[in-house]
């Protein structure tokens, strides 16, 4: 029976959960929560209150996803539940969040679930943060470890209120993972440190295998997509990380379906290896309330198949495009082949390696 799920699009007023929800396919089992008309849940983005509304569009057959049903997905759930974490699977409102935790993969989201900007795509609570978590990195070790990851990827809030931007609880994280689970890959997600000197290095001398950090979209839309960021300075961050430990693997993405141009993806993309970012992943911008940015259009499959071979020939060691992609999706199998690509660039053999 096909079960009617309801969001609350005010301002941003459905929970991230709440709005991942709504991609579940008519026919799939789903698990629903229906938001009480008369007491709308606090706004997650009050600075987009007074926005004008845009059309949600409806998504085509190829962006459909099932809710999540398996019985995996509630263990995963009721783990960061019962350490306290936070998840950006839960906050941005994932697609892919019920094949992610019915196989155990989740990405944790540090340093609160209040973030000090307000990117016009991001569903992601607006506000000012509470005081960081002394804890929470021995927390996200456990459940690491708990869950059995052979990788994990840490993302969290931007933190423009800490001297650091939260370099150091990132370093902490790090530590107490590799504490923890010492066979455990780690990736980190970060925000830009923009005007946060020192902090990058912080970063970098906990040595994550992987350093990810989105451009999110081409430079022309910064000022209405990502207005607290800016373009360059996150190019030269993954530039500067490069720099300073070459082993170190980089990794970026971007949105599409927001009103760039190809030329101007193909563009990003020679931005990027000009800074040897390794890996490039490529995504379908999905709209998570009526306040936030519009899609301009749903690209194709066809479209992001071109992407990933003029990215492959630019030279990236691997590339994710597809319109469920994203950052962390499949982020444990895609570190395997972007390592063995490295190994096989250098002409060694993983098991030399």
């Amino acid at each position: 029976m096909a079960t009617r799920i309801l969001v609350d699009h005010r301002a941003g007023g459905a929970t991230a959960a709440e709005a991942s929800a709504v991609l579940a396919v008519p026919e799939a089992p789903a698990i629903a929560r229906i938001v009480p008309s008369a007491a709308p849940a606090a706004l997650r983005h009050p600075e987009k209150a007074n926005r004008p509304d845009n059309p949600i569009k409806r998504k085509p057959d190829w962006i459909r996803v099932k809710a999540p049903t398996h019985p995996v997905y509630h263990e995963t759930r009721n783990l960061m539940r019962d350490n306290k974490l936070v998840t950006v699977c839960e906050e941005a409102a994932c697609p892919n969040i019920g094949e992610c935790w019915s196989q155990r993969h989740a990405t944790m989201m540090i340093m609160g679930g209040i973030c000090t900007r307000a990117c016009s795509f991001c569903n992601i609570t607006t506000g000012m943060p509470h005081a960081l978590d002394e804890d929470e990195p021995r927390r996200v070790g456990d459940a690491v470890a708990a869950l059995g990851l052979r990788h994990v990827v840490i993302t969290s809030v931007d933190r423009d209120d800490l001297k650091d931007g939260g370099a150091l609880h990132f370093a902490r994280t790090i530590a107490a993972i590799r504490a923890a689970a010492p066979e455990t890959t780690v990736e980190i997600l970060t925000p830009d440190f923009l005007r946060k000197d020192g902090a990058l290095e912080v970063v970098v001398e906990a040595r994550p295998d992987v350093f990810n950090h989105n451009l999110e979209t081409v430079p022309r839309l910064y000022p209405t997509i990502r207005p607290g960021a800016r373009y360059f300075h996150s190019l030269r961050l993954l530039d500067e990380v490069k720099r300073l430990d070459p082993g170190i693997f980089t990794k970026s993405g971007v949105m599409v379906g927001l009103g760039e141009s190809r030329s101007e993806v193909l563009q990003v993309m020679d931005d990027m290896r000009s800074a040897e970012i390794d890996f490039l992943t490529i995504g379908q911008y999905l709209q998570p309330t009526v306040k936030h940015a519009a899609v301009d259009r749903f690209v194709e499959p066809s479209e992001f198949e071109d992407y990933a071979r003029m990215a492959r020939a630019k030279g990236f060691l691997l590339v994710s495009a597809t319109p469920l992609t994203r950052s962390s999706y499949h982020a444990d199998r895609d570190f395997a082949a972007l390592r063995a690509s490295r190994d096989a660039a250098l002409g060694r053999s993983v098991n030399a390696a």
